[in-house]
C-alpha cells in the first residue's frame, strides 16, 4: 500500500512537472509574441506554434515514463472513458496539472514582469484592463463569441484526442517507435496551433489556461481573468473536456474497430479459447 501510494505521488509530481514546463515555455514565446515590437514571431508564426509543440514533447519526454504525461485534463478524461485509466486517479491528475501550468505561468511572470509593467505604461494599458493578459491565458479572435469559440474548442481539442489516440494505438502497425512518439504529438499541437490558432489561441487543455488564469487573478488581472470579458472563462474549459469526450469516441468508433492487427490478435484469441474448451471436454 504505501509503495502504491509513493508510485502515485510520483505520477502526481510528474503531471505537475509536464504542465511546468509546457507553460512555462509556451506562456514565455507567447510573452515574445506579445510583449516585443517587432516581435521575433510576428511574421513567423509557425516559430511560435512550434514552441508550443516542442515544449510539449520535451514534458513527455522527460516525465512520460512516470505518468503518461496526459499534461491535460482532456487527455485524462479520455484515457479513463476508453482506454481503462484508473477514474480513483483521474481528479489528482487534473489536480497537479492545473497546478503545474500555475507554478509555470508565475516563472513565466517573474521573468517578464519588468516587460509587462514597461509594455503597460506605454500603451496607457493596465493589468485589470487586460493589459498583456494574452501572454498568459487565450481571448476570442477577431469575430468569436465566447459561444462559437465553445464549439471551437471541441473540434480541436477533438482533432488533439483523435491523433493521440492513433499515436498510441498499440495495434496501428504504423504508428510511430515509442521514442518518437512524443515528437509527433508536439507536431500535432503545433499543427493545430498554425492551421487554427488565432481562432482562439488554440487552448485545447483545461490546465494550460486554467492554471495561469487563476495566477493571474491574484496577480493584479483580476476580472479581466475571471470572469473575464463576455465571461469567457468558461470556454477554454468546457470546449476541451467535451472535445476529449467526442475526440476519443470518433477514434474509438471509427478507427479502431477496423484496425487489422487488432482483429489478428482477436481471432487469435478467440482460436485459443476454442483450443482450452476442446482440451477440457476431453
Amino acid at each position: 500500500m504505501r509503495s502504491e501510494r509513493r508510485q502515485f505521488t510520483g505520477e502526481l509530481i510528474s503531471e505537475a512537472v509536464a504542465t511546468f514546463i509546457i507553460l512555462s515555455l509556451g506562456d514565455s514565446a507567447a510573452a515574445m509574441y506579445t510583449l516585443y515590437q517587432p516581435s521575433p514571431y510576428r511574421h513567423a508564426y509557425w516559430g511560435l506554434c512550434m514552441t508550443w509543440g516542442m515544449a510539449v514533447a520535451m514534458a513527455i519526454y522527460i516525465t512520460g515514463s512516470i505518468s503518461g504525461t496526459h499534461a491535460n485534463p482532456a487527455v485524462t478524461l479520455a484515457l479513463a472513458l476508453y482506454r481503462k485509466f484508473p477514474w480513483s486517479k483521474v481528479a489528482g491528475y487534473m489536480a497537479a496539472q492545473v497546478a503545474g501550468a500555475f507554478c509555470g505561468a508565475a516563472s513565466v511572470y517573474l521573468l517578464f514582469s519588468p516587460v509587462i509593467d514597461k509594455v503597460n505604461a506605454q500603451q496607457h494599458l493596465t493589468r485589470a484592463g487586460g493589459g498583456a493578459a494574452a501572454v498568459f491565458f487565450t481571448h476570442p479572435g477577431l469575430a468569436i463569441t465566447p459561444l462559437h469559440g465553445f464549439g471551437d474548442e471541441i473540434f480541436l481539442t477533438a482533432i488533439l484526442i483523435f491523433g493521440i489516440f492513433a499515436i498510441t494505438e498499440q495495434y496501428n502497425e504504423i504508428a510511430p517507435m515509442a521514442n518518437t512518439s512524443a515528437l509527433i504529438i508536439g507536431l500535432l499541437v503545433a499543427a493545430i496551433g498554425g492551421s487554427m490558432g488565432y481562432l482562439e489561441a488554440w487552448a485545447i487543455n483545461p490546465a494550460r489556461d486554467l492554471g495561469p488564469r487563476v495566477f493571474c487573478f491574484f496577480a493584479g488581472w483580476g476580472s479581466a481573468a475571471f470572469p473575464a470579458p463576455g465571461n469567457y472563462w468558461w470556454v477554454p474549459i468546457a470546449g476541451p473536456l467535451l472535445g476529449g469526450v467526442f475526440g476519443g469516441a470518433a477514434y474509438q468508433g471509427l478507427i479502431h474497430p477496423y484496425l487489422p492487427a487488432r482483429r489478428r490478435a482477436l481471432a487469435q484469441m478467440a482460436g485459443e479459447a476454442a483450443e482450452c474448451r476442446t482440451a477440457a471436454r476431453d
